[in-house]
């Protein structure tokens, strides 16, 4: 791509681009919309800056369903600013950032104090996600409508890192987000099965020593909870699935109508136990990885339906927190600036997903979800937002923690060759990502 980032232009002329990877156009931005598609070549807009992209693939901007900012609290691992960055380098103009901040997120105080930190910064729009319960401790509901209410305008609610797992709570939730079409993303993990838990169970963790995290502590609470959503008649989402009877339930509660939909995240798309041999904690996660019948699961589960979206789970620590022993280290890994490229790798370049399809997994359903689809993952057609992603999948990339946006650099796939890469990421019509890099901004554009 050879673009002139000199200019000031709000104007762009994308050439030769592949919409959802179908035949090239020239697409124009103006105004924070899609103004103008032509045949390739055709267009032409005075004062515009043409961004040469012939066999680029352009994409709605890519939302994320599940994403871990950490601040306010642990701005040692990321801040809203960083994380968002990250973001938009991975070709995200949407955020929805978990509770388990410090303090959490459960009152209409600190999601509007998030939602405003995203406006700040400007490099993708934030959406909180609220707390289920107080403090996340399980033990009362928090103030979902005060949360829903709020400036925020919160729809997603989860105790994410601990699971509801009182059902009477998760009943009384249900319940009550029904009120503002909201939903509860649930953490399936019955906390009783996987005390002191640090990997995947089975023959791995049996023969390198480390405890347990059977499946079934998550496939009994995704069987429960999908039987309490069709009791009550509310939406309910299951969090960063993982394992091959999880896909199953959600796959039979699907065939009866239950208004459940799930998620998978990038790593459980292709890492298995086995890098637990290394004892290395960049690979100690929750979930935890599982096994390579697991990983085909649910690659089967996305590309049938099952699994509706794929989000990242991103969750940024500090080096203390991950440069230690196994057993003292934090779960979690990030995933923003590769998610797009994971996708590619194991999906479309196998033949099991399109890039429309991508669009899908990757936007269009993740913002129906948290219900921002009126800005995002739009089609990408005249009047639309120029909310949107431009990918050369034809490029490789090795991943460099310590060169990526976001604060921390705990990423699973150092050293790997990853296929696509990001270029180009305009929220509202403004470029934040051009040409790879990221482009200083001045804040929100609304």
């Amino acid at each position: 791509m050879s673009t002139d980032l000199t200019r000031a232009s709000t104007t762009y002329v994308l050439r030769g681009v592949r919409p959802l990877g179908g035949e090239a156009v020239d697409v124009v931005l103006d105004g924070g919309t899609v103004a103008q598609i032509t045949d390739a070549g055709a267009a032409a807009v005075d004062g515009a800056t043409v961004v040469e992209a012939a066999g680029h693939v352009l994409l709605p901007g890519l939302v994320d369903l599940h994403t871990h900012l950490r601040e306010p609290g642990r701005e040692d691992a990321e801040t809203v600013a960083s994380g968002t960055r990250a973001a938009a380098v991975g070709g995200f103009t949407a955020v929805h950032a978990m509770a388990n901040t410090s303090p959490v997120a459960d009152t209409a105080g600190v999601v509007e104090q998030v939602h405003r930190l995203g406006e700040q910064a400007g490099w993708a729009d934030v959406f909180p996600v609220g707390a289920v319960t107080v403090g996340l401790d399980g033990e009362r509901l928090a103030e979902l409508g005060a949360m829903a209410d709020s400036a925020a305008r919160v729809r997603v609610f989860s105790d994410d890192g601990k699971c509801v797992h009182d059902p009477i709570l998760m009943r009384r939730a249900l319940e009550y987000v029904k009120a503002f079409d909201g939903v509860v993303a649930q953490h399936a993990q019955e906390p009783r099965l996987t005390e002191g838990a640090q990997m995947n169970e089975g023959v791995v963790s049996a023969q390198v020593g480390l405890a347990g995290w059977p499946a079934v502590a998550e496939e009994a609470i995704v069987a429960r909870d999908v039987l309490l959503a069709e009791h009550v008649g509310s939406r309910l989402h299951v969090c960063h699935l993982s394992t091959a009877g999880s896909v199953e339930i959600v796959r039979w509660a699907k065939s009866r109508g239950i208004d459940v939909t799930a998620e998978v995240t990038p790593h459980h798309l292709v890492l298995t136990d086995e890098l637990a041999r290394t004892y290395d904690p960049t690979y100690k996660v929750n979930p935890p990885l599982r096994t390579a019948r697991d990983v085909e699961a649910v690659r089967e589960g996305l590309a049938d339906g099952t699994i509706d979206i794929v989000a990242t789970d991103h969750a940024p620590h500090s080096r203390e927190d991950k440069d230690c022993e196994w057993g003292a280290a934090a779960f979690g890994m990030t995933g923003l600036e590769t998610a797009l490229s994971v996708v590619q790798q194991t999906m479309v370049d196998t033949g099991r997903l399109s890039w429309s399809d991508v669009a899908r997994v990757l936007s269009t359903a993740p913002a129906r979800i948290g219900r921002v689809e009126s800005a995002h993952g739009r089609p990408v057609a005249v009047g639309e937002p120029a909310n949107l992603t431009l990918v050369d999948p034809a490029a490789t990339r090795t991943v460099d923690g310590a060169t990526q946006a976001t604060a921390s650099g705990n990423t699973p796939f150092r050293g790997r060759e990853l296929p696509g890469r990001v270029v180009a990421t305009f929220l509202r019509g403004r470029a934040t990502v051009l040409d790879g890099v990221p482009v200083a901004t001045a804040g929100s554009t609304r």
